[in-house]
């Protein structure tokens, strides 16, 4: 059995397990225990875990897995990557880092980590709701009274529909506070239940309102915090230079047994 270090981050309350596996120290047989690394009351527990790796073009590559062991981009996760990795001394305050998506950048100011998410080509309506992929799949549902809503259970029914099989959608309800300012509740497709916040979520969310009043600028509270979503419609009928703005923090580290 072996050890292995690992540091805890948290964006919004959306919590990952961070490891530095530029040597490697990582292999692939452990990806089978992720499940376990982030479960709650058997392991460290978090959202999702996340490999910093080296990148031959790029400062570092991020591979970021679901606690069910898939892989998709995770906005909240990348900024806390930015973020671990200047810790790291892998870059200073801005940074150019490879995902599943290609190339993001990013860059930090006064602990505010600002994301440039992957452009959006388009979105579906599905009657007063809407689906767009921010570089994962996110299905946005407008609600009045969002502290009534069923997180779970209607964010897994539609999670789970047909029209978005075999691999499903994340479900987000959301609520206007102001002309600008939304409430976002998110259903995580890979952690299969409600997270405290959701980075590609909460992107979707403010794209979906940009469109509905005409807004560039959104601030968004979630149950973990607030974040903030800048963007400009492309002119056809997608978005470019999205970024996702918000802190991200270290809560801990440890060492974590391996086999």
């Amino acid at each position: 059995m072996s050890k292995i270090f690992f540091e805890k981050y948290q964006g919004t309350g959306n919590d990952f397990i961070m490891i530095d596996n530029r040597e490697g120290q990582f292999k692939n047989q452990y990806r089978s225990q992720i499940k376990h690394f982030c479960d709650r009351k058997f392991g460290i527990g978090s959202d999702g875990l996340i490999l910093i790796e080296n990148h031959p073009e790029y400062d570092f590559e991020m591979k970021y897995f679901n606690p069910d062991g898939t892989q998709s981009l995770c906005g909240n996760g990348s900024r806390c990557a930015v973020m671990y990795s200047q810790s790291l001394n892998i870059i200073n305050d801005k940074t150019t880092f490879f995902t599943i998506e290609g190339p993001l950048y990013a860059e930090i100011v006064d602990q505010i980590v600002s994301i440039k998410m992957p452009e959006v080509s388009g979105y579906s309506n599905f009657n007063e709701d809407i689906f767009i992929d921010t570089g994962s799949p996110h299905y946005v549902c407008f609600v009045h009274d969002i502290d009534k809503v069923d997180v779970f259970n209607v964010g897994k029914d539609i999670r789970n529909l047909e029209k978005f099989s075999p691999a499903g959608t994340n479900v987000n309800f959301v609520q206007k506070i102001e002309e600008n300012q939304i409430f976002v509740r998110t259903y995580e497709r890979g952690v299969e239940n409600e997270t405290l916040s959701c980075g590609t979520g909460v992107t979707a969310s403010a794209l979906a309102v940009g469109l509905k009043n005409n807004q560039k600028h959104i601030y968004i509270k979630t149950r973990g915090g607030e974040l903030q979503v800048k963007f400009e419609p492309d002119g056809l009928g997608g978005f470019t230079n999205i970024y996702l703005i918000g802190p991200a923090k270290k809560v801990f580290n440890g060492w974590i047994a391996v086999e």
